[in-house]
């Protein structure tokens, strides 16, 4: 809860209902950051600009009587905001000089504290899943025929008890109200937009928004019929006119569009900018919506019949089911 990310969830990446149960909206102490025992660090990505701790809160820290528990914590560096960078040159204009080469040089400056924000996720308490999701593991592609699908994919999709407990606490107003960009409260054909908590909306180079339809029944791209075209159209037209009110971003620098494996099993549709990079948007996962609208305008069981790729990870138990099948 994202790889999701949230948060958590994962929405896509966080965002993702590995197993703890989040708030239902209640107000809650703040996480005992300074108490956190460092066990080790899951991964690190330079590109990202992020590390993936793995912590333990010790129990005297969080109850006189409690036992310790797992914590994961994200740091990021956040992006630069354009309205701060005079802040930071100006604020802070001292240069620590490493290398020089004719033209060419390198320095280290240290900006102030308030130009240094580092973004902080926490998953607390969380499970091994939640340990493992983030762990650094060797990837591999899965080419997921239907008939792997309803022999391998859906069986453990069905015997997992996999939590959104968090979606339903938004589509249900009780948490994140007041987040929410837009809202189409039709029971059948509507939605709920919400900001994806990877982005912190200070800028629009990583805009990044979540629709959560309000059926509970559709899980994934595989469940998508014509049935769902009005839904699907909705979402579509409606998400970009909102993101173009709210955030002056025009649809022709959107990217919209779904995940096959999701990160949870309840059907939702990424909007991300155009020009961020964002994660899972690369072409082994990401299925634009406007392209799943069209295939399924000219057939309506087109997810039912065709092959998709998709990757995993080598320690996730869907790919040790394909394993066991000889599929991999």
């Amino acid at each position: 809860m994202a790889e999701s990310p949230r948060p958590k969830r994962k929405r896509e990446e966080e965002e993702e209902a590995a197993g703890a149960e989040p708030h239902d909206g209640a107000a809650v102490p703040a996480f005992p950051l300074a108490e956190l025992r460092l066990r080790r660090v899951l991964r690190e990505s330079a590109r990202e600009k992020a590390v993936f701790l793995h912590g333990e809160v010790p129990g005297e820290a969080v109850s006189p009587s409690g036992e310790g528990a797992n914590a994961v914590v994200i740091l990021e560096k956040t992006p630069f905001q354009e309205e701060k960078i005079l802040d930071l040159l100006k604020k802070h204009t001292k240069l620590e000089l490493q290398m020089r080469n004719d033209i060419y040089s390198t320095y280290h400056l240290y900006p102030p504290p308030e130009l240094s924000e580092i973004k902080t996720t926490v998953v607390y308490p969380a499970t091994e899943k939640h340990l493992q999701k983030y762990l650094r593991q060797e990837v591999h592609l899965i080419r997921e025929t239907w008939e792997d699908y309803k022999s391998i994919t859906l069986p453990f999709i069905q015997s997992q008890s996999f939590s959104i407990q968090w979606v339903y606490n938004i589509l249900e107003k009780k948490a994140e109200a007041d987040r929410i960009v837009h809202e189409n409260p039709d029971p059948c054909d509507g939605f709920v937009l919400v900001p994806d908590l990877k982005w912190n909306q200070n800028q629009l180079d990583d805009l990044y928004l979540i629709a959560l339809i309000h059926r509970r029944e559709v899980k994934s791209l595989r469940d998508l019929t014509a049935e769902h075209l009005p839904l699907l159209r909705n979402v579509l037209q409606e998400g970009k006119e909102a993101i173009r009110k709210r955030f002056g971003v025009p649809a022709s620098q959107l990217r919209i569009y779904l995940h096959y494996q999701p990160s949870y099993y309840h059907l939702h549709v990424h909007f991300t900018a155009l020009g961020y990079d964002a994660p899972g948007s690369s072409v082994e996962r990401a299925h634009l919506l406007a392209d799943v609208i069209d295939n399924l305008a000219m057939d309506s069981t087109y997810y039912q019949k065709r092959a998709l790729t998709f990757p995993l990870r080598a320690d996730e138990l869907l790919f040790k089911k394909f394993q066991e099948a000889g599929r991999v």
